[in-house]
C-alpha cells in the first residue's frame, strides 16, 4: 500500500487578518462583525485557508472555509473545485461541503478565492459519529447510483465535466465525451502521460506502454459494447481524489451529529467504478466494500472487476509520477504490463 500525506485543514490559528471585499460582497457579509482566521494548507502546493466568522443581525454565528492561492493555477483548481463541490453536494446533500462561489480578490491583484460551508473536522468526532446517518459506503453508493445531468446543447448525458478540474496540483482536460472508453483513454491516460513528458522528460517504455494499454487494453477491459453485456455504463459523478486524506467524520451546517464526510474533491462524470481506483491505490476503504457493493453492484462483467479497478488505479500512478517522479513510475509500469498480458494481444477496437 503506497502512503500520501495529508494536508493541514483544520489546525487553526489565532492569528487574524482582514477579510478582502470581493468574498464580503459575495457572502453579503457585514464586516464589522465578521472575522477571519489563517490557517494551514489547503489542497495544492501554493494553497492557504481560512475560517471565516461572522455574527448574523439574529445573534446567531455563522462560519465559512476559504481556500485563497496566486495566479491561473489558483484559479483554475477553485473554479473546478467549486463545480466539483456543488455537483457531490447537489446529489448527496450530507456528503460535502456546498461551495459559495469563487473567484479573484479586489484587495490582492493576482490571487483567488473559494468559499464552502464550515466543515468541523475535529478529532473528537471519530468516537462520536451519529449512529442514525448513512454511512460513507450509502452516501457514495447514493453519488454513484445519481445519473448525470445531460449538458445544454447535448442529446444525452456525457462523460467529463463542465469546467477542468485538479487531482493534486494537475489540471485536467474534463472535455464532454459520449464514449467512456474514449474519455478514460484520451482525457485521463495518454492526457497524463504528456504532462509526464513535460515534468519527467522523454519515457519511451512508459509512452509505449500507455498507448498499448489505451489502444488494445481500453477497449477490451471498459469498452462500450463491452460493459453491461453492451449496454455500457451511465455516466455519474465521482470525487475523483477519493484517498483517506479526503474523506473523515465532521460537521457541515445543520448537522447535530458528525457523519462521514468528504472534500477537496476533482470530479468529473464517470463510470462509478473509476472512484475505486485511487480508493485503492492508498487502502482505507477496504472495510466499507462489502456494504457499498450490496447497493452498487459490480459492473457486469463482474470477473473483470479486478482489473478495471487496476486499470482506473492506473492514472494515479500515472498522475503522482507526473506531479511528484519517484517510484510511482514502476506501479504503473507494474499494472500495464500484468493487464496488457491479460487483455493486449490481438486486439480488434484499438481506440
Amino acid at each position: 500500500m503506497l502512503s500520501r500525506l495529508p494536508l493541514i485543514r483544520t489546525i487553526w490559528t489565532s492569528s487574524t487578518m482582514k477579510l478582502d471585499s470581493a468574498v464580503i460582497s459575495l457572502l453579503g457579509l457585514d464586516p464589522k462583525t465578521t472575522s477571519v482566521s489563517s490557517a494551514g494548507g489547503g489542497g495544492m502546493s501554493s494553497a492557504s485557508t481560512s475560517k471565516i466568522t461572522t455574527d448574523l443581525p439574529n445573534g446567531e454565528t455563522m462560519q465559512y472555509f476559504m481556500k485563497t492561492g496566486k495566479g491561473r493555477d489558483a484559479e483554475v483548481m477553485f473554479a473546478g473545485e467549486h463545480e466539483s463541490l456543488n455537483a457531490i453536494h447537489n446529489a448527496v446533500a450530507t456528503l460535502c461541503p456546498k461551495s459559495f462561489g469563487h473567484g479573484k480578490l479586489s484587495d490582492a491583484p493576482g490571487r483567488s478565492f473559494l468559499v464552502t460551508d464550515y466543515l468541523d473536522l475535529s478529532s473528537r468526532f471519530s468516537a462520536s459519529k451519529s449512529p442514525d446517518s448513512m454511512t460513507l459506503a450509502q452516501k457514495l453508493a447514493k453519488l454513484h447510483t445519481t445519473p448525470a445531468p445531460m449538458p445544454e446543447g447535448y442529446e444525452k448525458p456525457q462523460f467529463g465535466f463542465p469546467a477542468p478540474t485538479c487531482c493534486g496540483d494537475m489540471e485536467q482536460d474534463n472535455t464532454y465525451t459520449a464514449s467512456w472508453a474514449d474519455f478514460y483513454a484520451n482525457r485521463r491516460l495518454r492526457f497524463i502521460a504528456a504532462q509526464s513528458r513535460k515534468s519527467n522528460g522523454a519515457d519511451q517504455q512508459l509512452d509505449q506502454l500507455v498507448e498499448q494499454t489505451c489502444a488494445q487494453v481500453v477497449p477490451r477491459l471498459i469498452g462500450d459494447d463491452h460493459l453491461n453485456g453492451g449496454k455500457g455504463v451511465t455516466p455519474v459523478v465521482v470525487h475523483g481524489d477519493l484517498w483517506s486524506g479526503n474523506s473523515a467524520v465532521g460537521k457541515l451546517p445543520g448537522m447535530e451529529k458528525p457523519e462521514d464526510v468528504i472534500f477537496d474533491s476533482s470530479a468529473c462524470y464517470a463510470h462509478s467504478e473509476f472512484e475505486l481506483g485511487i480508493m485503492k491505490m492508498f487502502g482505507g476503504y477496504s472495510g466499507m466494500m462489502e456494504e457499498y457493493h450490496k447497493l452498487v453492484p459490480k459492473t457486469e462483467p463482474k470477473g473483470e472487476y479486478a482489473d478495471r479497478v487496476a486499470l482506473y488505479e492506473l492514472y494515479h500512478h500515472l498522475n503522482h509520477h507526473a506531479l511528484f517522479g519517484g517510484g510511482y513510475r514502476s506501479g504503473a509500469m507494474s499494472i500495464m504490463k500484468n493487464l496488457i498480458s491479460k487483455y493486449g494481444k490481438d486486439s480488434k477496437n484499438e481506440l
